[in-house]
């Protein structure tokens, strides 16, 4: 009775629990990344993250992907084109940089990675990064090759400029060329030289003094600065610029101390916007030395000349008796010249006879040489002698082969023959054969030869009849 009173309590307990746990939840997979998705909206966005670039790949799409990593772990992140085109760099392994984005879960895989808006690296400046960068891939591409470098103008009549109209840059390379040289013809093509849309205004200028083909000379430049305010300089488009343009070009950037993209690439650099001025063209001072000097050897090698034709003129009056002695023996020694030219055809056609003579000769004895003779008796010896081995050989096998035949008939009619098929050969006392067994008598000694060995044996009967 207990036990039948405990059952309808038990399941009543079982069913109150039932009742009371919630119902389970089944997540589809693209229900549960869409969660995470929702989760990574809410708690890291623009968050962050210090690492080493390991494994930079660039796709076709302009997309960079990598992975960031510590000595611990790995992240996998992916810069999208349109953020890659701001940084000042590109990335590449080893380089350690502070990254800027949004985690998100990449739901064809079922993998989350960071989403990078921003690259910044750590321990090097953007700006240095990019330099050596761009100044590796230029130098590998033959962009700083002496031997590409175009040679400056020595006296440049129409010089261009390309800098801004309204620093003091342009002041100051007027005023050194009005001062080393006043006359010249100088045009001025205005650009931005820092800023937003400083790249394009200077390679417009570089282009447009390059194509017109009035420019002997091309100066680009610019004032000193931080690597920032010089940046317009070290940009591919305008080292591909300077280095396309078919006119030299002076580069004239910042200070002493500063160098950018566009001094390797130019035909010349120049430390300052002055001295670039100093070195396009010599004083006009230095030119008109020049010219004097050169005014002076004239005169001097006009004097010499003169001098020269003087002496001459002199020397020919008191030695007319001498050319004419001297052209007589000329004569003879011309006739002296034809009769050894002549002696020297007589000589050659002699011994171009007797050389086609001396063939003929050659040629008749070859034709009876004993040694061509000894050579093909030794040639019908050898013939001889080796037919005769031949027929040596073959007698021999001849032979062979007979004695072989012989030899195997003489087997086939040998007693040992007749032994080895089980017969004996019986010998009395006096080594006789004995045919017949009254040949012997008891007590005789017999010897028996087998095919293999032999025996002695006593006689113990003799039966005539054959009968044992």
């Amino acid at each position: 009775m207990k036990k039948l009173a405990a059952i309808p309590v038990s399941i009543e307990t079982q069913q109150l629990r039932l009742s009371l746990e919630p119902e389970r939840h089944i997540y589809q997979v693209s229900e549960l990344n869409a969660a995470v998705q929702s989760l990574f909206e809410s708690r890291f966005r623009a968050i962050l993250i210090a690492g080493e670039i390991s494994g930079c790949r660039l796709a076709t799409s302009g997309h960079y992907y990598f992975c960031l990593k510590d000595s611990q772990s790995q992240l996998k992140c992916a810069l999208f084109k349109g953020a890659a085109r701001t940084l000042r760099f590109k990335p590449q392994d080893g380089l350690s940089v502070l990254a800027r984005g949004s985690l998100e879960v990449y739901e064809a895989r079922g993998e989350y990675q960071l989403i990078v808006e921003s690259l910044e690296p750590q321990g090097t400046g953007a700006l240095q990064i990019a330099f050596e960068q761009l100044k590796r891939k230029l130098a590998e591409e033959g962009f700083f090759e002496q031997a590409r470098k175009k040679a400056l103008p020595a006296l440049p009549r129409r010089i261009a400029v390309v800098t801004s109209p309204a620093g003091a840059v342009i002041r100051d390379i007027l005023h050194v060329l009005e001062r080393r040289f006043p006359g010249l013809h100088i045009r001025l093509f205005p650009a931005l030289v820092q800023g937003d849309g400083a790249v394009e205004q200077v390679c417009r200028g570089i282009h447009h003094f390059g194509s017109d083909g009035w420019a002997d000379v091309i100066i680009v430049a610019r004032g000193g600065g931080s690597l920032e305010d010089l940046w317009t300089f070290n940009e591919e488009a305008v080292a591909r610029a300077i280095a396309a343009c078919p006119v030299p070009v002076i580069s004239a950037i910042g200070h002493e101390t500063d160098f950018t993209i566009a001094d390797f690439v130019a035909d010349c650099r120049a430390p300052t916007p002055s001295a670039a001025a100093e070195i396009v063209i010599c004083t006009k001072e230095s030119l008109l030395d020049q010219i004097g000097a050169c005014h002076r050897r004239g005169l001097q090698a006009v004097r010499y000349c003169l001098l020269t034709c003087s002496r001459n003129l002199h020397q020919r009056g008191t030695a007319r008796a001498a050319t004419i002695v001297g052209r007589a023996i000329a004569k003879r020694i011309q006739r002296l010249d034809e009769l050894d030219y002549q002696l020297r055809n007589l000589k050659q056609r002699l011994l171009e006879a007797h050389g086609r003579r001396l063939s003929q000769l050659s040629h008749r004895l070859r034709g009876t040489d004993l040694r061509l003779r000894l050579a093909r008796h030794r040639h019908r010896h050898e013939q001889l002698a080796a037919a005769l081995s031949r027929f040596m050989q073959t007698r021999l096998s001849e032979r062979q082969q007979q004695l072989a035949t012989a030899d195997a008939h003489l087997k086939q009619l040998s007693p040992l023959t007749v032994l080895s098929r089980g017969y004996a050969i019986v010998e009395n006392s006096q080594g006789a054969i004995l045919r017949s067994s009254t040949e012997t008598a008891a007590g005789g000694q017999l010897h028996i030869r087998l095919h293999n060995g032999h025996l002695d044996a006593i006689v113990s009967a003799v039966h005539p009849d054959g009968r044992s």
